[in-house]
């Protein structure tokens, strides 16, 4: 208390509000559309945030008699968005694309969830084939990353040498079989 008092007295200009506004002057906030992570950038990134915030309105509506297909489908929707940021912060190649696969047969999940919840009268019909179209292009955009990164190999050139070399000794082997 005492030491408020000081400073009110040492220093009048400097009130709560002047406190308050130096603290936020020091505070770098980022703008709504800058990207902090490079995954932020990636459009199945995106499409699959919204895709997951579908999921979790309609999963609302539904009652206890599907808790069990709501819980799968909620955990296989985020699914999707997790892999593709761990994936995309992965330095191996091909430790991405496994990633970008799991997220892949998440959303393949999520369409055999919703095929259950149709069937059980949990959504409609609509419902279901319009989330499927989201989801179809989810998994376009994805299965494509996959491939370009798989198809990212060693040079063949290092075990032709191999090769050779190897043969280089059947001769050695078929002489000492013939004697």
């Amino acid at each position: 208390m005492r030491a408020a008092i000081l400073v009110g007295k040492m220093f009048p200009h400097w009130d709560q509000k002047n406190r308050a506004r130096a603290r936020n002057q020091n505070r770098k906030e980022f703008p709504v559309n800058e990207f902090v992570f490079d995954h932020d950038r990636l459009d199945v990134y995106k499409l699959s945030i919204e895709y997951t915030s579908d999921a979790f309105k309609i999963c609302q509506a539904l009652n206890r008699f599907h808790r069990h297909a709501r819980d799968q489908w909620l955990r296989a929707a985020q699914s999707i968005p997790l892999n593709i940021a761990e994936g995309n912060g992965k330095r191996s190649l091909r430790d991405r694309a496994r990633f970008l696969d799991i997220a892949r047969g998440s959303a393949l999940e999520c369409a055999a969830i919703q095929d259950v919840l149709t069937a059980s009268k949990g959504i409609n019909i609509a419902t279901n084939q319009e989330l499927k179209i989201t989801l179809s292009r989810i998994v376009s955009m994805l299965t494509r990353m996959a491939m370009k990164f798989e198809n990212i190999s060693e040079s063949e050139s290092a075990y032709v040498l191999s090769s050779e070399h190897e043969h280089e000794h059947e001769d050695h082997l078929r002489l000492s079989t013939d004697l």
